[in-house]
This record gives C-alpha cells, sequence and structure tokens, in this order.
C-alpha cells in the first residue's frame, strides 16, 4: 500500500509498455463495434512530472524524454506515433511535464462507444482517479482488488475487450497472482486480449513465470521483453516484459520493428537487448 507509480512514471518500462498498450487500442478500434479496456492496478491516472516525488527519482528523462528527445527509426516511429499523440496533447507546451496513466493513455485514444474499467486498491488513489474522470460517462472507477476483477469483471458486457494486469510487484506472489488470475478470467472470456506486464529483475522468478504460463495450456502466448542493461546480482530492475494473449494477428510484426528500437534508444549503450517468442502458438 506504500507503492507510488510516481516514482517511476514514463520510465523506459512505463513508455514499452503504454507504447504496446496504445498498439492494442489501435487495432481494437479497427471495428466499428465498442469494446471495453479493463485496467486491474490503474493508480491516479495522471503524472506530474515536475512534482517532488518524479524529482526525487527522475527516470522519465532517460524514459519518455529519451524518446522525444531521439526520433526512432521511420516504421518504428510511425507506429509510436499513437502514443506520443497523447503525450502533446497533454503536455501542448512542448517537452513532457504531464505523463498519463495507462487509464488516461487509453481514454486519450478510445472512440464514443469504447469503455473503461478502471479499478484501484488504493484509497487515495482511486478517490484521486475518480475525479480525474469525474463525470466520464465512458469511464467508470472502482475501488477494489484488481486480482478480484480478473474473476469479477469479465467478460464484459461489450464482449470485446482488453484487460491490462500491471501490479506494482511490491509483494511476494505477484507471479503466481498473475498466472492463478489469468487461468480464471481466461476460462470466462476465453477471447479477450489480456497484457500481462512484470518486471525483469529476478530471472528466476521470470523463468517459473514462464513455464507456469506454459504449463495452464493457454493458447497464444506472445512473451515481449526489453532489457535496458545487464542482470546483476544483487538484483535491480534491468528490463521490462509483457505477455499478450490473444495478441492480434498484426502485433507481432509490429513488436519485431519495435522492440529493437526501443532497447537501443532506451538502454545503456551497448546493452540494450530484446525477445519476443511464443509461449504458446495456436492450441
Amino acid at each position: 500500500m506504500n507503492y507510488s507509480h510516481a516514482f517511476h512514471a514514463g520510465n523506459f518500462a512505463d513508455v514499452m509498455k503504454h507504447i504496446v498498450l496504445a498498439r492494442l487500442v489501435e487495432y481494437l478500434k479497427k471495428k466499428d463495434s465498442a469494446f471495453r479496456v479493463i485496467d486491474t492496478h490503474a493508480g491516479i491516472g495522471r503524472y506530474d512530472l515536475t512534482g517532488e516525488i518524479a524529482k526525487r527519482s527522475p527516470e522519465w528523462v532517460d524514459g519518455v524524454g529519451r524518446l522525444l528527445r531521439t526520433p526512432l527509426p521511420q516504421k518504428a516511429q510511425a507506429l509510436v506515433e499513437p502514443y506520443l499523440n497523447v503525450i502533446r496533447e497533454l503536455n501542448p507546451g512542448g517537452g513532457v511535464e504531464i505523463y498519463p496513466g495507462s487509464p488516461l493513455l487509453v481514454r486519450k485514444l478510445f472512440r464514443p462507444q469504447d469503455r473503461l474499467s478502471a479499478l484501484e486498491l488504493h484509497p487515495e488513489y482511486a478517490k484521486r482517479l475518480g475525479i480525474l474522470f469525474e463525470g466520464d460517462v465512458q469511464v467508470r472507477v472502482i475501488h477494489l482488488d484488481g486480482w478480484l476483477a480478473l474473476n469479477a469483471h469479465v467478460p464484459p458486457k461489450e464482449k470485446r475487450g482488453l484487460v491490462l494486469v500491471d501490479p506494482p510487484f511490491e509483494e511476494k506472489g505477484e507471479f503466481d497472482r498473475m498466472v492463478d488470475g489469468l487461468v480464471k478470467a481466461h476460462k470466462k472470456f476465453a477471447g479477450g486480449i489480456y497484457a500481462l506486464w512484470y518486471p525483469l529483475k529476478d530471472t528466476r522468478a521470470v523463468h517459473d513465470f514462464v513455464s507456469a504460463l506454459h504449463g495452464t495450456g493457454i493458447a497464444k502466448m506472445l512473451r515481449a521483453e526489453i532489457s535496458i542493461r545487464t542482470a546483476s546480482n544483487p538484483p535491480r530492475l534491468h528490463g521490462s516484459g509483457l505477455i499478450l494473449v490473444n495478441p492480434p494477428f498484426t502485433l507481432e510484426g509490429e513488436l519485431r520493428i519495435l522492440l529493437p528500437a526501443l532497447a537501443q534508444l532506451l538502454g545503456d549503450p551497448g546493452l540494450g537487448r530484446h525477445k519476443l517468442e511464443w509461449i504458446r502458438g495456436e492450441a
């Protein structure tokens, strides 16, 4: 309950995660029918990078700041434009002082028919999130443990959508809860897209997590990672990963363009790496 994402908002992990999130939303918009995004660990939704917390740990400088300073290769740059357009809208004076959390990012990308369920357990964060979206009929803010949402809030009535699971990984057992939550949710909403974020820090824990996912038998699971530095002992955050269940058919090709470009740009000199592999393909 003491975790504050404001320390990390806009860092390399956010950039990677949010660019992929934007690509998923853009894909869902290709059909006219409405969809819902369920954000299980929504945070406060909007981060002030000029605030005291962000200043104490300005990780955004080498994340979104670096992305704004240095364009990616042309094909990769085109793929990040939906994400960057939201950054520009929130910062009309240029640069980046305001950074969107995942609920605000997806809301900015919505059409009138699309909906967001944003869940947050921390009472103060849930209150701030509610104020941010007050009066917005397309957003429902719910003060609830996001792990419960994986079972209670699927399938959405729209029957189309994306479930983002992005826990803070401040407590033990988050990997196990993620696998268990996915299995339960998938039984009820097998056709949904799931994006599960995880930190690259404890290499053994990540290995066991991927093995456990493979053991579920769930089909169509894609693993995407970037590393910005080599793993260390004692462990420190060295990369960012996403498990993508039922990814759009276009996404693998997009990630083959995006991941190496992001790893090179956001990584320490010569140390940026990426990984893209299927944990399970078609059933």
